[in-house]
């Protein structure tokens, strides 16, 4: 099949679930670009395919199709959106030849090197990523507080407490969030993701719980850029939590007012923390 020429104005998205890559979409299409999406089976949603001007479906691995499809279509940009479910890793996985090889060459198996590593090859072969904010910086968590409850004097203790250790296991590239209670440390996310680990560690915490959510440092904000939303409210108030604090500015927020009214029912805190130059945090 004879490959299109690179044209600026088509745009490809991989995408995983969620509705980040259908927000990408609409907004694309307001730009004018012709959208060409990489969908994954089991994860992204047949209203991401179904609203793309052309679809790729592949199973996890599919290196070597996704790159083929794109130079077909004439991509030369594309972003990483949405979310792929990280234990499919172990059971899941269909590599190819490309997907193998540049698998073996990884040594650290974490999210930042495996992305990178992809992000890195799609641009040797001529496919820019760009940031999975673009068109979208609206989606960008807010400063301050959110709710109509406010952080008490023990909650923001525990905000910062949760803060340092959710930077310190980014800094390992193990997770962004935490769960504390009383300065405690009661769940750190890993490969489960944000509402497990909340679910794991309300638990221990019976009540009250503080959910701590950050950026990692040096994020590369072409890819696994922090992510909450009503799911993640509704997952706190399961487990009787009182406070979500997430990095504004650094972080995407998805459903926001639903998010909000939310909270407000559940009696939930929300806030956008800042953390200035010299490592202080500003909560609201």
């Amino acid at each position: 099949m004879q490959t299109k020429d690179v044209d600026r104005e088509n745009i490809g998205i991989i995408a995983g679930g969620g509705q980040f890559p259908l927000n990408f979409i609409e907004a694309a299409k307001r730009e004018n670009r012709r959208v060409v999406v990489v969908a994954h089976k089991g994860e992204t949603s047949q209203q991401v395919a179904d609203a793309a001007d052309a679809v790729c479906w592949v199973k996890l691995g599919q290196l070597g199709r996704l790159i083929s499809f794109f130079k077909k279509e004439g991509v030369a940009e594309t972003v990483f959106l949405g979310t792929i479910t990280k234990t499919r890793i172990f059971r899941d996985v269909l590599p190819d030849l490309k997907a193998l090889a540049l698998w073996n060459k990884i040594d650290r198996k974490q999210d930042d090197a495996i992305l990178r590593a992809i992000a890195n090859l799609l641009e040797s072969e001529g496919i820019m990523v760009l940031e999975s904010t673009t068109y979208l910086e609206h989606l960008l968590f807010p400063p301050g507080v959110l709710t109509k409850a406010r952080p008490n004097k023990a909650q923001r203790r525990d905000i910062e407490f949760g803060w340092y250790n959710a930077r310190e296991i980014g800094r390992l590239d193990i997770g962004q969030c935490v769960v504390v209670r009383d300065c405690t440390v009661l769940a750190v996310e890993a490969i489960e993701g944000t509402d497990k680990t909340i679910l794991r560690g309300g638990k221990l915490a019976g009540e009250k719980a503080v959910v701590v959510k950050v950026r990692k440092p040096g994020q590369d904000f072409r890819f696994d850029l922090p992510a909450t939303g009503l799911a993640t409210v509704q997952t706190l108030a399961r487990v009787k939590g009182s406070v979500l604090a997430v990095e504004a500015g650094q972080s995407l927020v998805f459903d926001r007012e639903e998010m909000i009214k939310e909270a407000d029912r559940a009696g939930i805190v929300v806030v956008g923390v800042v953390e200035r130059d010299d490592g202080t945090l500003e909560i609201g």
